[in-house]
């Protein structure tokens, strides 16, 4: 299994998966120009892409939804509350190939297996996946209120992760966003911190977890140097931990290696 993530963080989110000739791509919040240019850049075409799934309808996840499946002619795979609240982001008579799915339910593509498990975050019927290929299980956690029970239980199944890790609690009570503001990221519905980030990989995570890659910071109430320091400092050196960036693609990532435990920040946020 292969994957590259695009882009993630409040300016748009995109994550593409490759199992043998299954290819997937989660969430639309890059332009297609954008999805087009960094697959390219990794000798992949957006293209001929076998699904679009969406996780919730909040706009750096979902603004781009429409184009891409024009534009690339691929099948969108949404939960039909997610459309109704996507609307008019997305208009259904304009989808070539629109498959709805249940929160909780598993969609079959070939070979693979996409997992949906529902979330507290503040969307209107939000999603986390697990993309599993019959060798390897990836998890894709972010946007997902808090931590809770099937959280725990996916983590601990998973051979990668993507979660995220959203702010520094720090930075986030002394910056400039409004109380209402703060009180919403930090909140039952909102993102979770640095700390319950590392502290979930710490308590759930088995030894079949290969690596982690840190998503969805905020540009304003984290770092990836506060990130990742974290991170390292509960969980020690032996896991690879990387830092997904809001402005660029990560390298293509395989399930079958691993990074390097000990290497510095490949991005700067």
């Amino acid at each position: 299994m292969f994957l590259i993530s695009l882009q993630s963080g409040s300016s748009g989110n995109c994550i593409y998966v490759e199992s043998g000739d299954v290819r997937l791509l989660f969430d639309a919040g890059l332009s297609a120009s954008q999805v087009e240019h960094r697959l390219s850049e990794h000798k992949r075409s957006a293209h001929g892409i076998n699904g679009l799934f969406i996780s919730h309808n909040h706009s750096d996840h979902i603004r781009c939804a429409g184009v891409y499946t024009r534009q690339f002619d691929i099948p969108l795979f949404i939960s039909k509350p997610t459309l109704a609240a996507a609307k008019p982001t997305i208009a259904p008579n304009q989808v070539k190939d629109l498959q709805h799915f249940r929160s909780g339910s598993s969609i079959k593509i070939g070979h693979v297996t996409v997992e949906t498990i529902q979330t507290p975050h503040d969307a209107v019927d939000g999603v986390v996946f697990v993309v599993d290929d019959g060798n390897h299980r990836l998890g894709i956690c972010t946007d997902f209120g808090h931590v809770f029970q099937d959280l725990k239980s996916l983590v601990a199944n998973v051979d990668g992760l993507f979660l995220e890790s959203n702010y520094d609690e720090t930075m986030l009570k002394n910056g400039s966003y409004p109380q209402f503001l703060k009180q919403r990221i930090s909140g039952p519905g909102g993102h979770i911190s640095n700390l319950e980030a590392a502290e979930l990989v710490s308590e759930h995570a088995s030894s079949r977890l290969q690596w982690l890659y840190l998503a969805h910071l905020s540009e304003k109430n984290n770092t990836a140097a506060k990130a990742f320091a974290i991170h390292r400092k509960v969980l020690g050196k032996k896991l690879p931990i990387q830092v997904s960036s809001r402005y660029a693609s990560t390298e293509l990532v395989t399930l079958a290696g691993a990074l390097n435990s000990t290497a510095q920040l490949s991005f700067d946020l």
